[in-house]
């Protein structure tokens, strides 16, 4: 019998939910702690998912529960930081929702802090783990798009602003708590997604705009605090000539605009929807892919492929030395990097170097008990 894997869980709402739930679905794995500051909803939540131990203050967990391998962080931006700081020194591996951080500064801290003390750190990023990226990863292993030279990095929704179009809280909209908007709710997906396909290039330069112009319903404006951006735009420029352009959008007046993509000398590929585009026998060709089938096929010769269906999955299967954890975190703090080089190139009007967003970039933690 496989020995039972005991996690902790800090921050229980909506986040913290989705992550239970998979969780759940993983034989072996037992959460057996919770902490949150919303006391009744701690109680239901650790009702239904049968969690025994229960404390309003996350160090008290961390002091009390030495059998705690891992602790799982879904609280907001701005607190990732400080918390799993604390759980990497406490000797937890620490796996916690995406952005890693509210700043660069404060995502390097927790990088920085992982490596001193030994312990794993791990960022939820789905878009690594989708059929999508397997196979565009299986094409440019192989070779089929050449020699890679740029990517679009793409997010829209037509509204869909948290809490002022009517979804979440006000702090998922207010910088002093989310350190960011579209780029660090959306962007961070994408950008993520295509720096693990183009195999992480190092980032030299970085310029962008950002803008909040959609109407929004002046009641919930007005309470919101809405301090963050609802648009970004964005141009990265790597040190070994890779180009990257962005943009992330939460609210805009525009029909859809298209997926995430990568162009190389011999094919590009379109990652939603999934496409593939070459010339054959000096014929433009648009190929479409039977991506569940091949999944499918895939799982039943490769049982490993079960250890990358999910984020939760992968990070279970490396606690128990399954797998070798893939870089989410290092990717995770490039991704700050870019998203903070954008905000200050719209801060300065001009293009910035990413020795300048590292050197300009400060904590934006929040104290947490």
């Amino acid at each position: 019998m496989m020995e039972p894997l005991r996690l902790g869980i800090i921050g229980v709402g909506q986040i913290g939910k989705q992550h239970l739930e998979e969780y759940a679905r993983i034989e072996g794995v037992e959460v057996i702690a919770a902490a949150d500051i919303d006391v009744p909803e701690l109680h239901r939540v650790c009702d239904r998912f049968h969690i025994p131990h229960r404390y309003v203050r996350f160090r008290e967990m961390l002091e009390k529960h030495p059998e705690i391998v891992a602790v799982d962080v879904c609280v907001h931006n701005n607190l990732h930081a400080p918390i799993s700081i604390a759980a990497l020194q406490a000797g937890k591996h620490v796996y916690c929702e995406k952005p890693i951080a509210g700043s660069y500064a404060d995502g390097r801290a927790m990088y920085e802090t992982a490596r001193a003390t030994g312990r794993m750190l791990s960022i939820q990023l789905s878009t690594l783990f989708s059929t999508e990226t397997r196979i565009a990863r299986r094409l440019i292993d192989e070779g089929y798009l050449g020699e890679l030279y740029h990517a679009r990095s793409c997010g829209f929704r037509r509204r869909g602003r948290p809490f002022v179009d009517g979804y979440g809280s006000e702090n998922f909209v207010k910088k002093e708590v989310a350190g960011g908007g579209a780029l660090y709710d959306m962007g961070i997906y994408h950008i993520a997604q295509l720096l693990y396909l183009l195999g992480h290039p190092t980032v030299e330069r970085v310029s962008g705009k950002i803008e909040q112009r959609t109407e929004i319903d002046p009641g919930r404006y007005a309470i919101s605090g809405f301090t963050v951006e609802e648009f970004a735009t964005g141009y990265v420029r790597f040190a070994s000539g890779l180009t990257m352009d962005i943009i992330e959008i939460w609210a805009a007046h525009m029909g859809e605009i298209g997926g995430s993509r990568i162009f190389g000398s011999r094919g590009g590929i379109c990652l939603d929807p999934l496409s593939f585009h070459s010339t054959l026998a000096d014929v433009p060709a648009n190929v479409t892919f039977d991506a569940g089938g091949a999944d499918w096929r895939w799982h039943q010769l490769h049982p490993e492929l079960q250890h990358y269906d999910s984020p939760q999955r992968h990070w279970v299967a490396a606690l128990r030395g399954e797998v070798e954890l893939l870089p989410t975190a290092e990717l995770a703090l490039t991704t700050a990097l870019i998203s903070e080089g954008i905000y200050l190139s719209d801060r300065l009007g001009r293009e910035v170097t990413a020795d300048e967003v590292r050197e300009q970039s400060i904590s934006t933690a929040l104290a947490a008990e």
